[in-house]
């Protein structure tokens, strides 16, 4: 009896497995691609694969979401006050897990395997490129962040009149190296540019296992010195509410909104991790433990990097760490603490970078032969797009600018907008009622935030910008 129900099991996960090798078009990070000769070689490449296990895919999936966005969180509770900072993480990060499931629901019962496809499915080809141009302006907007950030830590940056000496400035002095010009430049070229020269995301799976380890000894160590301050008695009582004077300080609240969303984004990566997953059917369950881990990590550095550093907190609270904070071995926790997460940026940007020059080539060359078989195309789309990054981290000057712009358009559509939509459409008729209210609710809650955030914004930018001249 076991063995004749394993064979319909078989059967079931095949189509599932080949199904990801015949959509050559599919824009998001696969783990493992079709070979350059024999396409039946890498099918039967697929059926030799056991499967991800359950820890695995939480694994990979909170490496998703954890990113540049952790950055911003702290000075998005600056601006609303501890206690709404800290509801506001926690409630993003349900309305993401709702979005999510709206996914895979529907995904399961469209048997599509890509966010792409699922949109096509929705909306015909338009849906399909539409969600292609979406990633891949939130990819350049995160990728240009990381390279802001990595100018910030290593070079220094300024704000408010006040310097923040970067490392390599608190180490040997104000030099025509140490300036942030060179420094970005320099990590381009000899960084940057070999790592997003491979071909192969499994390429990337050392640098990626080790950027999760940065990031936790960045979080233990900033956690660990504001408990020693608190301890110390070194730390007042942070603000728990907004400063509300009038209606423009009304306005900018809402400028949180996109940095929030930006924080959670990982759903361009859902569903090769699902398709990789032994049992697909406990992706739901992949996805809340994740979201959990997730905004465990947010909440813990928020309300510790704001408890650190009070109304002086930067948009980019790495910036932060070249204050005195009167403990033992601070100037070196300091460090630790910079140098860690900058070497975890640097180890994630070419596992994003890989996931947009491929929909950036799936959208212009649909029809085209694999992008690692055409030297020119995969060499001339990379140059462009790292020139295009570097071109923008040298001239936006905060990451909180490009948090705003690209939060509130491509990525407020990527995590709310297009799967509310895909319920509301409702092509299967799975959707109950109290999905389409929710579904109306993300939407109507994501425009309107969303568009009094980019009003703000630019608001502010004009005035800033009249004011110098």
């Amino acid at each position: 009896m076991r063995n004749a129900s394993a064979a319909p099991e078989a059967v079931e996960k095949k189509p599932r497995r080949n199904k990801r090798v015949v959509d050559e078009n599919v824009p998001l990070l696969p783990k493992v691609q079709a070979s350059d000769d024999d396409d039946d070689d890498d099918a039967s490449g697929f059926e030799e694969f056991n499967g991800a296990s359950f820890c695995g895919a939480v694994f990979n999936l909170s490496t998703t979401i954890i990113g540049a966005g952790i950055m911003g969180l702290p000075a998005c509770v600056k601006k609303l006050g501890m206690v709404p900072g800290l509801l506001a993480i926690i409630l993003t990060g349900f309305l993401t897990e709702k979005s999510i499931e709206f996914m895979i629901r529907i995904s399961r019962v469209g048997n599509v395997s890509s966010y792409g496809s699922l949109m096509r499915d929705a909306f015909g080809k338009s849906g399909k490129a539409l969600v292609e141009i979406c990633v891949i302006v939130n990819s350049i907007g995160v990728l240009i962040i990381y390279m802001i950030i990595l100018g910030d830590v290593i070079s220094g940056t300024s704000s408010g009149g006040t310097h923040h000496s970067g490392l390599l400035e608190g180490w040997f002095g104000v030099q025509w190296w140490t300036g942030r010009t060179f420094v970005v430049s320099f990590t381009t070229v000899a960084v940057f540019a070999p790592l997003v020269s491979f071909k192969r995301i499994d390429s990337l799976k050392f640098t990626s296992a080790l950027s999760v380890g940065l990031a936790v000894v960045f979080l233990v160590i900033a956690v660990g010195m504001s408990v020693l301050k608190i301890i110390t008695g070194g730390i007042g009582m942070p603000r728990l509410f907004p400063i509300i004077t009038d209606m423009t300080s009304i306005w900018e609240l809402f400028t949180v909104v996109p940095v929030l969303v930006t924080a959670y984004i990982c759903h361009p990566n859902v569903h090769p991790i699902a398709n990789e997953l032994e049992d697909s059917s406990q992706m739901n369950g992949v996805v809340r433990a994740s979201l959990a881990l997730s905004a465990s990590v947010y909440l813990l550095t928020s309300f510790f990097g704001f408890l650190l550093f009070g109304e002086a907190t930067l948009d980019d609270v790495l910036a932060n760490f070249d204050t005195n904070l009167g403990i033992p071995l601070g100037s070196v926790l300091n460090d630790v603490v910079r140098s860690s997460y900058a070497a975890h940026l640097v180890l994630v940007f070419p596992v994003v970078f890989y996931g947009l020059r491929v929909n950036l080539d799936s959208l212009l060359f649909p029809s085209s032969r694999p992008l690692t078989q055409h030297k020119l195309r995969f060499a001339s789309i990379t140059v462009t797009l790292v020139a295009v990054i570097f071109l923008g981290a040298n001239f936006i000057p905060s990451i909180w600018d490009i948090f705003q712009f690209t939060g509130a358009t491509a990525a407020v559509c990527i995590a709310f907008i297009f799967p509310a939509s895909i319920i509301l459409r409702d092509r299967h008729n799975v959707a109950t009622k109290r999905d389409k209210i929710l579904s109306v609710f993300m939407i109507f809650l994501a425009v309107l935030s969303n568009a009094v955030a980019l009003y703000s914004d630019t608001y502010a930018l004009i005035k800033k910008n009249k004011t110098y001249t």
